[in-house]
C-alpha cells in the first residue's frame, strides 16, 4: 500500500468517469505511480496511457491490484458482476467505491466479500471539475473510509451524502441523468432561436450563457427557485407568455414523470444485474 496521503487507487473500467477522477487526482498532486486502471479494450488502453503518462494501465485483473487501498468501480451495470468475481481474489484489503448505476451494495458485498463499500452517483460535469455526486456508505465503511472517498470525489466537484441507499436512485434521476435534461433544453432553445432568425451558433451561445447565469444566480441566492422565477415573470409579459404556454402543455408534469421514469430504471438495473 501507498502512504495515507497518496493511497494506491485502482480503477476498474477506464471510461469517462474514471478519466474524470484520475484527471482530478493528478491535478491535485496525486502521484501517477499510485494509480492504475484496468481496461480490457485495447484502443481505450492506448488512449488512457497517452492521456495519463505514468499511470499503469492493465488489460485484466491481476496480482498487481493487491496493493490497492481503494478500488473505484467504473463499469457498466451489466458487466459489474463478472468484473467483481474476477477481481475479488486480488482485492482482499481494499475499500470499494462504485459509480455504477443501480447495482446495490448488497450485491457488491456478496461478490467482493467485504462490507467496506461506498456507492456514488456522479455526473458528467465531473469531466470539467463541476460534477455533482451523491454518496451512500455501508455500515462497514469507517469514518476514515468515508474521508478517503470524499477526498477522491472532491477532485471532480461537489458531493452530498444520503442516509438511505434507495435515495441514490433519486440522485440518479435528478443529478446523475440531469445533464442530459439540460442538454435537451439547450437543443430546443438553439433550434427555436434558429427558427426565429438567429444564427445557430448565436442561439446556442445565448442558451448556454443563460443556463450558466441562471444556475449561478440560484446557487448564490438564498431565495427559492419559485421566487427567482417570479422576479423574471411580469404578468402579461414575454416570460409570462412562455410559462403559461408550458403550463398549458403540461410540461412540468411531464418533466416530473420523466424523472420518475429514470428513478424506476435505476431500481430495475439493480434487480436485473445485481443477482
Amino acid at each position: 500500500m501507498n502512504t495515507p496521503t497518496h493511497p494506491t487507487i485502482t480503477f476498474i473500467g477506464g471510461g469517462n468517469m474514471a478519466s474524470a477522477i484520475v484527471g482530478g487526482l493528478l491535478r491535485q498532486g496525486h502521484p501517477a505511480s499510485a494509480l492504475q486502471i484496468v481496461e480490457p479494450w485495447d484502443e481505450q488502453r492506448v488512449k488512457l496511457a497517452q492521456q495519463f503518462p505514468g499511470v499503469s494501465v492493465l488489460a485484466a485483473a491481476s496480482a498487481e491490484m493487491r496493493a490497492s487501498d481503494l478500488v473505484v468501480w467504473a463499469v457498466k451495470p451489466q458487466t459489474f458482476k463478472d468484473a467483481a468475481l474476477t477481481s475479488q481474489p486480488h482485492l482482499s484489503n481494499a475499500l470499494h467505491l462504485s459509480v455504477a448505476a443501480g447495482i446495490t451494495s448488497d450485491s457488491m458485498a456478496g461478490w467482493l466479500q467485504t462490507q467496506r463499500i461506498v456507492r456514488a452517483m456522479p455526473n458528467t460535469p465531473a469531466l470539467v471539475g463541476l460534477g455533482m455526486t451523491g454518496l451512500f456508505a455501508r455500515d462497514g465503511a469507517s469514518a476514515a473510509d468515508r474521508a478517503l472517498v470524499e477526498a477522491v470525489v472532491k477532485t471532480t466537484g461537489e458531493l452530498v451524502w444520503v442516509s438511505a441507499e434507495p435515495q441514490l436512485d433519486a440522485v440518479t434521476a435528478l443529478s446523475g441523468s440531469g445533464p442530459a435534461y439540460v442538454f435537451y433544453f439547450l437543443e430546443a432553445m438553439r433550434d427555436a432561436g434558429t427558427r426565429m432568425g438567429l444564427p445557430p451558433e448565436v442561439a446556442y451561445q445565448l442558451a448556454v450563457g443563460t443556463f450558466i447565469g441562471a444556475s449561478t444566480l440560484a446557487q448564490r441566492s438564498d431565495d427559492p427557485p419559485q421566487v427567482l422565477r417570479e422576479r423574471v415573470t411580469s404578468k402579461g409579459g414575454t416570460t409570462y407568455a412562455a410559462l403559461t404556454s408550458m403550463e398549458a402543455a403540461g410540461v412540468r408534469a411531464k418533466f416530473e414523470e420523466a424523472l420518475f421514469a429514470a428513478q424506476n430504471r435505476a431500481e430495475e438495473l439493480g434487480r436485473e444485474f445485481g443477482k
